[in-house]
């Protein structure tokens, strides 16, 4: 029988498999000998507990408390009422899903034995989880997904107030407590030496990619190529923050200011934001032109992909959005698709000469690029070979991927792996 390069317990405030990163992840490390557990949320229909693919998961139950989603209210009392309700809202959820982590990592350290705590964020708040452990010699693995003080300022449209500085700590608390950090990009992994003191060689950065069966182009859906316009796509996330409201406006502006009726709009994803966006689409007369679908099967999803001309990233300038990587670009470019998008930084760098790039936040010259693209075939395809290709040599997870293995081959040497475990807490 082979030997465990070691055991890896894994926290993730998601489902598991749905979260494209940590399926990834996983599926790396149990290729490279290790053994993940992941701790993760469940929703309706799941297993408490299951055996996926080389991963034992473990679920706690979803809890929920306020909405809060920034709406545009009429007086600061009410802002202020949400705000404290959000603020209130994420404390409580968080406690709850730190307090059920660690309850069940005693679970696992009894049944299974680990060496490592690998914690995706958000919360920030898992370090308080791994740091009893440490002193049995366990290792701290923070995989920073989100700039949390960032994407509390762009979802809220708050200044560096006092809620930022706290998360602002807590982030910190992780940064300094791990052994080594995992950052999504560059800025990010500046983030850890500029805001946690990390040392350059101690943060791997493994960037966003599509997997193999993201890279595997499928048939394209026969309802969409029925419709004989050209057919937009957006895949992600809709929740404030993810700039899907700018979308509309620019898809009102290439129907009622450009005239073009020649286009079908399918926004894919699920999120805060859903029926709300579908609210405004029905206000900005784009029925007919968009259709938002809600959560939907993987084949379905890739289908409408394939049948794409063109793929829209519409995450506007934020304190969060101007440094972070989006995987929905990867995914556009893995299936050879050109992209429309506002001229952030990492974006640049991930699609370079696959995307057509607009000056942020520019609703209407967002508008005249997807027209531009519409009328221009030959330059949809040359933009699209050039993404397909940039994916294939750099971005795709088994390239990037290697950077994680780089990471935990460093925090546990081979070597070191056949010395007997003293605790029943370090028990493998």
């Amino acid at each position: 029988m082979k030997e465990s390069a070691g055991k890896v317990l894994m926290f993730v405030e998601n489902n598991y498999p749905n979260d494209s990163r940590v399926r990834n992840e996983c599926d790396v490390l149990v290729a490279g000998g290790y053994e993940p557990i992941v701790v993760a949320l469940r929703s309706s229909g799941e297993a408490a507990s299951e055996f996926l693919n080389g991963v034992q998961v473990y679920r706690l139950p979803r809890l929920v408390l306020f909405e809060k989603i920034p709406r545009h209210t009429s007086t600061w009392l009410q802002k202020a009422w949400l705000r404290l309700q959000a603020f209130i809202g994420y404390v409580v959820e968080y406690i709850y899903f730190t307090t059920g982590c660690f309850c069940l990592s005693l679970y696992v350290a009894f049944k299974h034995g680990f060496n490592v705590i690998h914690a995706h964020n958000p919360p920030d708040t898992i370090f308080l989880v791994a740091a009893p452990y440490k002193l049995f010699g366990k290792k701290f693995v923070f995989d920073h997904h989100d700039l949390c003080p960032e994407l509390y300022q762009s979802r809220y449209r708050a200044n560096n107030d006092v809620f930022a500085s706290c998360l602002r700590l807590v982030e910190k608390c992780s940064l300094k407590l791990a052994d080594v950090t995992i950052a999504t990009n560059e800025s990010y992994k500046l983030t850890h030496i500029q805001r946690g003191g990390r040392k350059p060689e101690d943060v791997f950065v493994v960037r966003n990619g599509p997997n193999p069966r993201r890279m595997k182009i499928d048939k394209p859906s026969q309802r969409l190529g029925q419709m004989n316009k050209t057919i937009l796509c957006y895949i992600g996330s809709l929740n404030p923050q993810d700039g899907v409201d700018y979308l509309l406006r620019s898809l009102h502006h290439l129907v009622y200011a450009l005239h073009r009726r020649d286009f079908y709009c399918v926004i894919m994803g699920s999120g805060d934001s859903l029926e709300d966006l579908r609210a405004m689409a029905r206000n900005l007369k784009l029925d007919g032109f968009v259709e938002l679908t809600g959560y939907i099967p993987e084949t379905e999803l890739l289908a409408n992909l394939s049948a794409a001309d063109i793929c829209v990233d519409p995450d506007p300038s934020s304190p969060l959005n101007d440094v972070s990587t989006w995987i929905k670009i990867m995914e556009y470019m893995g299936y050879g698709k050109p992209i429309v998008s506002y001229d952030l930084k990492e974006t640049r760098f991930s699609a370079q000469e696959a995307a057509l790039y607009v000056k942020p936040n520019d609703e209407e010259k967002f508008a005249e690029a997807i027209a531009t693209l519409m009328d221009q075939p030959q330059l949809r395809k040359q933009m699209g070979e050039f993404g397909r290709q940039r994916v294939e040599r750099d971005l795709q997870w088994s390239v990037v991927g290697k950077e994680l293995l780089r990471a935990y081959a460093t925090l546990l040497p081979r070597k070191t792996h056949a010395a007997p475990q003293v605790s029943a807490v370090t028990r493998d």
